[in-house]
């Protein structure tokens, strides 16, 4: 998995390109708290380049909505493909997330 943050002010949009599985866990959280410790108040998942989640990927989404909740920040997902949609559904996830269909829109929520 590749992983690529772009700031705009307090938001901080992080793109993720491959599978979302056990093998990018690590790399992913540790971006995340990075972020998060840096005191920013909101993340966008540019979920665009993510075709697969596996269990150990939905553990770490389901962190960071509980890690950003903790330290007052928000965590949105956008641009999830209709395969990613089917793994929240099918996994009863897709109520946990503030989602959107678009990069843009997600990062303008904040507003």
């Amino acid at each position: 998995m590749r992983i690529q943050t772009q700031e705009y002010d307090e938001v901080v949009v992080v793109a993720l390109q491959g599978e979302l599985n056990v093998d990018a866990g690590e790399m992913f959280q540790d971006t995340l708290s990075q972020i998060i410790s840096a005191g920013k108040k909101g993340i966008v998942l540019d979920m665009r380049g993510v075709g697969f989640i596996d269990g150990p990927g939905l553990e770490k989404l389901l962190w960071a909505r509980d890690y950003c909740r903790e330290s007052h920040c928000q965590l949105k997902l956008a641009g999830l493909d209709e395969n990613c949609e089917k793994i929240l559904e099918i996994t009863r996830l897709d109520n946990e997330f503030d989602r959107h269909e678009e990069l843009a829109k997600a990062v303008k929520s904040f507003v």
